[in-house]
């Protein structure tokens, strides 16, 4: 029997795409000989924005830097929990100020809890949120004593996931949130090493396991509000595995801003709770 499901307003905060140079990428999808076409990316970030409201969510604006053209990519920025703020310590020196840009934005807007990192953590990038825990990457970006960080700064229980496939260099490439009131998720198992597989097994023993084609197209890339979950239009498969679980799958276009290393998630940073 399929699930009856209902949607929960979200708010998200994004950031328009002022520019694009991938001449010194840090992404592994990105390529320099592929040029993004910003005119297009601007378009279909857009677009994306356009849904979330249309789907009954609100929308901030961060203010682009024209001099930082992975801004777009809000999610990496900051993790927000019941309107606390653990701000992001970025991998690749180029992308540090983005974190400064964000804590701005929040202390700017009223959050008063903002917690600057000691260690290296690329937001949401490598955290996804449920009701009871916040389940956390690592192996290639976020280092592992981040998840004590936030568990102290939290007070919620904090498991490790290990990355191993370096397509999927962000928790949030290959897994994604459903439901996070149920603690429904969906993963692609390969993403992860064989400990951490077991974990999401045994957390999640219904879990949506997704193939490796969907996986590619940055489908997990997603954001779920309970019902609607936008996805990329390429992730086909993904698309009718959610139907089939009573979910309402929002396809977007999001080809130029794969160019640029991300997708649907990473352009939305969820800011759970009020300041």
């Amino acid at each position: 029997m399929v699930r009856s499901r209902s949607a929960t307003p979200r708010r998200f905060l994004m950031c328009p795409p002022a520019h694009f140079d991938l001449t010194y990428a840090t992404e592994p999808w990105t390529d320099p000989a592929k040029p993004v076409d910003v005119a297009l990316a601007l378009a279909q970030w857009e677009r994306l924005r356009d849904v979330y409201r249309s789907l009954g969510h609100t929308v901030e604006e961060l203010r682009p830097e024209p001099t930082l053209p992975d801004m777009v990519f809000t999610a990496n920025g900051a993790t927000v929990v019941d309107g606390r703020v653990f701000g992001a310590r970025f991998a690749h020196p180029r992308r540090e100020p983005e974190a400064e840009a964000h804590l701005e934005w929040f202390a700017a807007n009223g959050f008063a809890h903002l917690h600057v990192p000691v260690h290296i953590n690329e937001g949401e990038g490598d955290v996804a949120v449920t009701a009871a825990f916040l389940l956390a990457g690592h192996g290639f970006r976020t280092n592992p004593l981040a998840h004590g960080e936030a568990q102290e700064f939290f007070g919620r229980p904090v498991i490790g996931l290990e990355l191993v496939d370096p397509r999927f260099h962000h928790l949030g490439l290959a897994l994604a949130v459903l439901d996070d009131t149920a603690g429904e998720v969906a993963y692609y198992p390969p993403a992860f090493s064989p400990g951490s597989r077991e974990v999401l097994r045994r957390l999640f023993p219904d879990a949506l396991v997704v193939a490796e084609e969907d996986a590619v197209a940055l489908g997990l890339n997603a954001v779920s509000d309970g019902l609607h979950v936008v996805l990329p239009q390429t992730a086909a498969g993904l698309c009718g595995a959610l139907r089939e679980r009573g979910f309402e799958p929002v396809g977007v276009e999001m080809g130029e801003l794969h160019k640029g290393g991300g997708g649907v998630k990473c352009c939305s940073l969820e800011l759970r709770g009020m300041p």
